[in-house]
């Protein structure tokens, strides 16, 4: 099946989001100091799932720095103000709101696989989340810059982010799996 132009770019700039989040989570798994993350060896689950809320509050913060964009926007905008079940977004105000909205969405389901994930995971493994941390947010900022410029500009940072959260849920299942 050939693909049309637009959908082959996305599916090439979708693919290094794919290899990043595989070799960061292999490498995390791998070579990271559990101490430097601050992973200990005997956590018991609520320290993992504290743990894990500590380390989405970035996540939290870029929902939150989203939400001021718009919020910012809406403000100071007489079309917007009224809110968005009157009207459609001004052009201003049309990509932070979908910037917005998506954040949103993902953010629901980063967090979810993340808690999901620290229950399985034992101590010392737990240097895994920081790292899917980031790469979510790398992928959110990538996302965000090329949401303007079309579905391609924004692929790589779709993809990074949805690999991230898929990685997360992934290793989650693989866990239960093995009886953990």
């Amino acid at each position: 099946m050939r693909l049309p132009a637009e959908q082959r770019a996305i599916a090439v700039r979708s693919a290094p989001a794919i290899l990043i989040t595989a070799s960061a989570a292999a490498s995390a798994w791998l070579r990271l100091s559990p101490p430097l993350l601050g992973a200990a060896r005997d956590m018991a689950t609520a320290d993992r799932l504290a743990y894990a809320l500590q380390a989405n509050l970035p996540v939290f913060l870029w929902l939150a720095g989203c939400l001021r964009v718009v919020a910012s926007l809406r403000f100071r905008s007489d079309a917007d103000r009224p809110g968005s079940a009157y009207a459609a977004p001004s052009a201003r105000l049309a990509v932070p709101a979908a910037v917005l909205q998506n954040s949103l969405e993902q953010t629901v389901l980063a967090v979810g696989a993340h808690l999901v994930l620290a229950t399985v995971l034992r101590g010392e493994e737990m240097v895994l989340l920081p790292v899917l941390v980031a790469l979510y947010l790398v992928g959110r900022v990538f996302f965000a810059l090329g949401y303007a410029r079309g579905a391609a500009a924004r692929a790589f940072g779709m993809a990074l982010t949805g690999a991230s959260t898929i990685a997360a849920f992934g290793i989650a299942l693989a866990l239960m799996g093995l009886g953990r």
